[in-house]
């Protein structure tokens, strides 16, 4: 494919890029707009379903990671509050962290959930979301940051699946539109 070919594949990511970030500027004139869509988790699990394979199985594996990477994060909460009291403070999370990061890996042999960077990937951002809110121990709040990150998270994959397809159909017009090979 040739760079005059392959230039409208960059044009359409652009507009695409576009209208996510058009979502967002209109998500932000509702109120508590933040508790529900946060743009750079959508721009992230877009390139997560990139990362997966471009499938919608890839994507299914971003989204059950961000559920296990979210999961994992709020055990991580909950046992360090346990561990502090056993252990205190300065070590409680990094015991924590090493505890529930073996499970976490073990995953990688359970075909559905084997996508193991968005399981770290959802726990950053989980992190990131209610370091931003600045939540304290597990509680409610902790549940709604989930709600926002999933939320973010589906129309990210929807935005890469949208992206796929329609590369696809542009990529298959230049091969109905290409001269035969064979001379014909």
């Amino acid at each position: 494919m040739s760079f005059k070919q392959f230039f409208p594949i960059s044009v359409g990511v652009a507009i695409l890029a576009f209208f996510l970030v058009l979502i967002n500027l209109g998500a932000s004139k509702c109120p508590n707009h933040g508790q529900y869509f946060q743009l750079w988790v959508a721009f992230q699990t877009w390139a997560m379903y990139f990362m997966a394979g471009c499938t919608i199985m890839g994507g299914v594996k971003v989204f059950l990671g961000y559920i296990g990477g979210i999961t994992a994060s709020i055990g991580v909460l909950a046992l360090n509050a346990v561990l502090t009291k056993v252990i205190g403070a300065d070590m409680a999370l990094p015991v924590a962290v090493l505890i529930l990061v073996i499970p976490i890996i073990c995953f990688e042999r359970v075909p559905m959930f084997d996508f193991i960077p968005a399981w770290f990937v959802g726990s950053g951002a989980f992190f990131a979301l209610i370091t931003i809110r600045g939540l304290g121990p597990v509680g409610v709040a902790h549940f709604e940051a989930m709600g926002a990150e999933l939320f973010s998270c589906a129309i990210g994959i929807c935005f890469g699946i949208v992206t796929v397809i329609l590369r696809g159909k542009y990529e298959a017009s230049l091969k109905l539109d290409a001269p035969a090979e064979d001379g014909e």
